[in-house]
């Protein structure tokens, strides 16, 4: 299981930066338009709202788990951060997976 894991870690780096490259290189290497096409429509809305709740949720547990007991969140909050959900949380399950 944890190679799955670790696979989606990659496929969590790669598949978000592979469509921001081509975003940026349709758009003479601008952000500008970025943020408007998040709510471009309701679908997009929808998975970008989807998204959202879902990333802050996993911070919300992220913050509970380290009051509880600390363990060290700082890798994941960057991973969430600067990469997004999709690194995050297939980083933390890859960490915290117990084989039996």
């Amino acid at each position: 299981m944890k190679k799955i894991y670790l696979l989606m870690c990659f496929l969590g780096i790669l598949l978000p930066y592979y469509n921001l490259i081509n975003f940026l290189k349709g758009n003479n290497w601008s952000m500008s338009g970025f943020f408007d096409l998040l709510y471009a429509n309701y679908a997009v809305s929808m998975i970008s709202m989807d998204l959202a709740v879902a990333a802050t949720s996993f911070l919300i547990f992220l913050i509970y788990k380290f009051k509880k007991m600390p363990l060290k969140i700082i890798r994941y909050l960057i991973c969430l951060f600067l990469v997004g959900f999709s690194l995050a949380l297939p980083l933390y399950l890859y960490d915290n997976h117990n084989e039996q």
